[in-house]
């Protein structure tokens, strides 16, 4: 009986949700970008940050290859260096967080869709990174609020899907 308990305990623990405590430090961030990494295959990332946006209530727009159209379009104009193993940006938007964005300012539709990149350098097979542009913090007390909270919910998307 001791047993079960401590392997009932401890399974408990592993399924804890990531608490703010526990979150995810960033590789690399820069005024115009955040990138995390993780060791983990590419697909299992994707998967992750699509669960992560779609369980928001949140709708992926847009799938961007970008690793394979970088390695159709090189072969092209005669480059040969690889840039990515696998790479893909979803694109995606919350109508709530856009609608107090552009309220805010309606010029502040640049700042939509939201998009994340996942991807996978060719000495790092095993590492996927996980990124996102940092909007500008610009304008009005309003537009800056909103842009801030713009910038919360992509680190949120990403968070979910590093804690999986």
């Amino acid at each position: 009986m001791r047993q079960f308990l401590i392997i009932f305990i401890s399974a408990m623990i592993v399924s804890l949700p990531v608490t703010a405590d526990e979150t995810a430090k960033p590789f690399l961030k820069k005024d115009h970008m955040v990138v995390y990494k993780k060791k983990v295959k590419f697909k299992d990332a994707m998967d992750a940050v699509k669960e992560a946006i779609t369980g928001q209530g949140l709708v992926i727009n847009n799938v961007s290859h970008i690793g394979h159209m970088l390695e159709r379009t090189g072969k092209d104009l005669g480059e040969s260096k690889r840039v990515y193993l696998d790479a893909e940006s979803l694109e995606f938007c919350s109508a709530g967080t856009s609608r107090r964005t552009m309220e805010a300012s309606p010029h502040n539709i640049v700042f939509c869709p939201y998009i994340i990149s996942v991807y996978v350098l060719p000495g790092e097979p095993d590492m996927s990174y996980l990124a996102y542009r940092r909007p500008q913090i610009v304008g009005t007390k309003a537009s800056k609020k909103s842009l801030i909270a713009v910038e919360k919910l992509l680190d949120s998307v990403v968070q979910e899907a590093l804690s999986w």
